[in-house]
């Protein structure tokens, strides 16, 4: 397969390519041209920080490749000029002939010509059970041989085998994350928006006759009013403190964008085998036949089966057995192997009757022909089989007269928690559905033993697949689940995908929120967004809940944002009409950059209730949002400039100190306002929040009494300021209370 590696200088520098980053790369440049060295320089600082946040977040599907590539079989033996030689795997091509042995891995997609092996299937189909295949059989790169030999046809290689197909379905997966959507949403919005806003004031200016040196400060200044500077990094911010409460629970982030998904998640598709089971076969029932218990049957099974064998089917018999007791002691004197030829394993031992005995384990339709049956013992079997059980049966006693003395029902059982995921995610409003290698029988018992309730899905993926008709998808292959995921997305569903196997590595890295239980393989974890790193299935639920936090005070800080761009924007263009003249500075208006994030950021450690439904980014409801309180505020700090201009006739030096003051206040205000979606006395804020609040106030007072980088105010007017703020926060808020609810921001 070939190699797509991506060269790391072209991943960063992709980081400096999207709508953020060419707001900031705008200002950089004016203020280059203007001379403002250190104001450049800040801005700089910011966006190299938002792109070293992405870049360290980076795509993680070359892990995955790499991982998958490091199962498949590095060489073969074929046969070349009538020699069988060994090869590279890599060089094989259509038309060979290759020797499938034990223990090796199947290096391309084969037809089997001579010969039986038991196969492991498992890196396509995700089934721990090994099928028997012989003349005819199809099979696949990655299959592992356990027992057997064979000759076969090589019909596929590489990206054109099966597990390649895998390969390149990972290296393709992609889903832009409802974060990306949103940030991009919010910044184009906030663009037009105040883009419009700013012709109109450059336009005014001209009309004014503004000179050139006022009119550029005054473009440069509204530009940066108007870019949400510390958005992305916020983002990432809130994720990184989810991921590390997540990791405390055993939740393990492999991308932070994970952590805001799982908030939106409204349908999780479930692997079945080591995801929702144990992936562990165990014998579920034994059915005696007249005259024997389930414990003879056990134990005489054992001894027809191989001791430190790979064959999933006698562990399992041998450890049923290993806890029965028996009266009279049973000594092996001889075991022949399961043999795929005859389908059947067996042994002869000898018991307090001292004559030797024979046992022999296989297929009910194979055992039936050497041994007589009770009547009821063919409904048995049949009974057994309808509830998806693999069923063995066993006949026992001297060579010449065996009889049929049991069945043996097996099974790979659900965890004990798969049921208590299924009914948790279902309260809240997360839909599971089951996908699965699986025969739809064996699928639909274990989704009844979990809670799954609702039909198998028939053979194949429709396009326009959707959650709420089916419960169960049986019979499926990795593409067939990526496929899934992508008809889920199509109909506008943030999809998550729970797997432990290679075979659920396209379909994890795919879905918004890839998880991988803590027995997956190493391709699975890499291609996952979430590792559960402690047994069991609790922390998906953990992962919602925690989501749905941080969705949360993502919200407010993207609502906060919005609030403050509209208003700056607006302000300078308000304060422009009233002065003549640019009323905020570009120094100015970095420091009310960095002191408002400043306190933004902190929004990501503050107290928020989860919602108890899945969440979804509402733009258009929450730029209503924004607008409104954009608005209230724009409505306080114009009041307070013209205070300053009328009342008390300052000057445009005192005057832009005056402007500066009122917009950090203001900006306090509707950060209270805007965190609290019912009154904002309804919750107390973080300590952090609180924290920063101070600081931000505390900065501003200093540096607007004692004139730093500003003309310098009375501290009088300056209090005076922050208490009209508090009580514009106060009396605004019974407005916005009503209108959030209108808009439901939630």
């Amino acid at each position: 397969m070939p190699d797509t590696a991506l060269h790391p200088l072209k991943m960063a520098v992709a980081k400096f390519w999207a709508p953020v980053p060419w707001m900031l790369e705008a200002a950089i440049g004016l203020e280059l041209i203007l001379g403002k060295y250190v104001e450049a320089v800040i801005i700089a600082l910011l966006l190299i920080f938002n792109a070293l946040l992405g870049f360290f977040q980076e795509s993680r599907a070359q892990a995955t490749l790499a991982a998958l590539k490091s199962r498949l079989a590095l060489n073969a033996s074929v046969r070349r000029d009538n020699v069988w030689k060994t090869v590279p795997a890599a060089e094989l091509v259509q038309g060979d002939i290759i020797k499938l042995s034990l223990g090796a891995v199947v290096a391309a997609d084969v037809r089997i010509s001579t010969g039986e092996v038991l196969l492991d299937q498992s890196m396509l189909t995700g089934e721990s059970v090994p099928i028997e295949a012989g003349a005819g059989v199809q099979t696949y790169a990655g299959a592992l041989v356990r027992r057997g030999e064979a000759v076969a046809e090589v019909t596929a290689t590489g990206i054109r085998t099966k597990f390649g197909r895998t390969a390149e379905l990972v290296r393709t997966a992609h889903v832009e994350s409802s974060q990306q959507k949103a940030v991009f949403r919010v910044v184009r919005n906030l663009a037009a928006c105040n883009g419009i806003v700013i012709l109109l004031m450059l336009g005014y200016a001209y009309f004014l006759k503004m000179p050139v040196t006022e009119i550029i400060p005054l473009a440069l200044t509204a530009i940066l009013a108007s870019i949400p500077v510390a958005l992305p990094a916020t983002f990432t911010l809130a994720s990184a403190l989810g991921a590390r409460a997540l990791a405390k629970l055993g939740v393990l982030p492999t991308r932070l964008s994970a952590v805001d998904e799982a908030a939106s998640m409204d349908v999780l598709c479930a692997d079945k085998t080591g995801t929702l089971t144990q992936n562990e076969l165990t014998v579920t029932s034994v059915h005696p036949l007249s005259g024997f218990d389930e414990a003879h049957v056990l134990v005489l099974a054992a001894l027809a089966s191989s001791e430190g064998s790979q064959d999933p089917v006698d562990a399992a018999i041998r450890a049923a057995a290993a806890a029965k007791k028996i009266p009279e002691p049973m000594h092996l004197t001889a075991f022949t192997p399961f043999d795929p030829a005859n389908k059947r394993s067996e042994a002869t031992f000898t018991d307090a009757h001292v004559a030797p005995q024979r046992v022999v384990k296989g297929a009910f339709s194979v055992i039936v022909g050497l041994a007589p049956v009770e009547s009821n013992a063919a409904s048995a079997a049949k009974d057994l089989e309808s509830k998806g059980y693999r069923v063995l049966a066993v006949a026992a006693g001297p060579a010449t007269a065996m009889k049929m003395i049991g069945l043996i029902a097996l099974s790979d059982p659900a965890r004990a928690d798969s049921p208590g995921l299924v009914t948790a995610l279902h309260a809240l409003g997360v839909r599971t559905v089951m996908v699965t290698g699986d025969a739809p029988e064996t699928a639909a018992i274990v989704a009844q033993s979990v809670g799954l309730k609702g039909a198998v899905s028939p053979p194949g993926i429709a396009a326009d697949a959707r959650p709420e008709q089916f419960s169960i998808y049986a019979g499926v292959l990795p593409e067939d689940k990526y496929n899934l995921v992508k008809a889920f997305q199509k109909s506008d569903h943030t999809v998550g995908m729970c797997g432990d196997g290679a075979n659920d590595a396209p379909a994890l890295r795919q879905a918004q929120i890839g998880i991988a239980v803590s027995t997956a393989t190493d391709v699975a974890k890499s291609a996952a967004g979430m590792v559960l790193t402690k047994p069991g299935l609790e922390g998906i639920v953990a992962a919602v809940n925690e989501g749905r936090l941080i969705f949360q005070r993502i919200l407010t800080y993207t609502l906060n944002s919005i609030t403050k761009k509209i208003v700056q924007v607006l302000f300078l263009g308000a304060a422009l009409i009233m002065t003549g003249h640019a009323i905020l500075t570009p120094m100015l208006m970095v420091i009310i950059m960095i002191t408002g994030d400043f306190l933004g950021m902190s929004l990501t450690t503050d107290r928020v209730r989860a919602s108890p439904s899945p969440n979804a980014w509402k733009i258009r409801s929450l730029t209503l949002a924004g607008g409104l309180m954009g608005i209230g505020e724009l409505t306080f700090v114009t009041a307070v400039l013209a205070y300053g201009k009328y009342a008390m006739h300052m000057d445009l030096n005192t005057l832009r100190t005056l402007a500066f003051v009122a917009i950090v206040f203001g900006n306090q205000a509707t950060t209270y306002n805007n965190r609290e979606r019912r009154h904002l006395w309804a919750s107390r804020p973080s300590n952090w929040v609180l924290a920063s609040s101070g600081v931000d106030i505390l900065i501003a007072t200093t540096l607007s009494v004692m004139g730093i980088a500003m003309s310098p105010l009375p501290i009088l007017l300056v209090i005076g300021a922050l208490i009209g703020a508090a009580a514009f926060a106060v009396a605004f808020d019974f407005a916005k209370v009503p209108a959030f609810r209108r808009l439901a921001i939630t």
